[in-house]
């Protein structure tokens, strides 16, 4: 079914149940479907969907089962510029998966196909989820007196003030005005906050393990990184076929990444800079640049820098900090969101999609 939508339009909310709708799968789209809202998924249009939701769920895993005693003691040895980034950047993280916890059901609404809603449905359990690891995290290592600074750490830095106000604001936009223009603007920011806005701190995480510090949080980091990952495969399915129904152009899909790169870099270099060892304002840049470019190639679109330093990443030394596969976890390639082995139940499908 081909659909173009107008960019004063306002979407569809799905009722909770509709019984004139029409599940029939060659009648089924992501948006401004006839659908009965309920979840038939014996027979999907969108295959990859099944396999992605199987291998979110095959991710379960419980934040209390890793063990972070060892970082209570590394905490209190980290530099003081250590200390300052891990704070920052843990606080900034729970920004993130909070503002998704709220937004995604906004757009989880408006999506009439339902092996996709359930991904969506799962990612909105996987974000709840990774807040109450940033909590273990908090309530473990930070000593008690502390704490509040680290869940307020907004409240006292500009920057990061800054940065919350303007990832929300581009969400909060399409709440109150809920036209299908702001409904894609808030899909792509969605991607880019799933796509770009982790990976700084989770290299971060990852940099401080490469020097025997703090690995109980990269055990954390690295399945959080794992859950999305898949987050980042659903949003590629998804964008391509927005870009289709959706009334947009590309100039503000290049616009929107490159303000996210600069927001992005300011912040990093803000709360790491050049204080902590094998991290530095140019490989922030560098990395944030490349990871946009795999993000644009992914859902279609020609790279946005081209200079030939943003076509490889800094930190390839730490990718194998990412790697779950001795865990017998689902492994991804932590810089491409490419799944290159996972482990599944026998008689799933949909992955030769992805």
């Amino acid at each position: 079914m081909t659909y173009l939508a107008n960019k004063t339009q306002p979407m569809h909310i799905n009722p909770i149940f509709n019984p004139g709708g029409d599940d029939r799968i060659e009648n089924r789209s992501i948006w401004f479907g006839n659908t009965t809202n309920l979840m038939q998924l014996n027979d999907v249009r969108y295959q990859w969907a099944t396999g992605l939701y199987q291998q979110m769920r095959e991710n379960f895993w419980i934040p209390q089962k890793l063990d972070i005693t060892q970082d209570v003691t590394d905490y209190s040895n980290l530099t003081s510029e250590e200390r300052y980034a891990y704070d920052g950047i843990l606080s900034y993280l729970t920004f993130l998966d909070s503002v998704q916890t709220c937004n995604i059901p906004h757009l989880k609404n408006s999506i009439t196909a339902p092996e996709i809603s359930v991904c969506m449905a799962e990612q909105l359990s996987q974000e709840a989820m990774h807040n109450q690891s940033y909590q273990y995290i908090i309530e473990t290592i930070i000593p008690n007196e502390k704490r509040s600074n680290v869940y307020e750490f907004w409240r006292r830095d500009k920057v990061l003030a800054e940065r919350c106000e303007f990832i929300a604001k581009i969400y909060q936009q399409y709440v109150d005005q809920p036209t299908s223009e702001n409904y894609f603007v808030s899909l792509l920011a969605d991607y880019l906050l799933e796509g770009l806005y982790f990976y700084n701190g989770f290299i971060f995480f990852y940099n401080l393990a490469s020097r025997m510090l703090m690995p109980g949080s990269a055990d954390i980091f690295k399945m959080i990184n794992r859950d999305e990952l898949s987050h980042v495969r659903l949003y590629q399915k998804i964008l391509p076929e927005a870009m289709a129904t959706f009334t947009h152009s590309n100039e503000q899909i290049y616009e929107m990444f490159d303000t996210a790169v600069q927001h992005e870099c300011r912040w990093t270099n803000h709360i790491v800079g050049n204080s902590i060892l094998g991290i530095t304002d140019t490989s922030t840049e560098q990395y944030t640049k490349y990871l946009a470019n795999i993000r644009l190639r992914a859902i279609g679109l020609n790279p946005l820098y081209t200079e030939e330093k943003y076509q490889k990443s800094p930190y390839t030394h730490l990718e194998r900090f990412s790697d779950t596969k001795k865990e017998a976890f689902t492994k991804a390639n932590f810089f491409e969101a490419s799944v290159t082995s996972y482990v599944m139940s026998s008689g799933v499908t949909g992955w030769d999609e992805i």
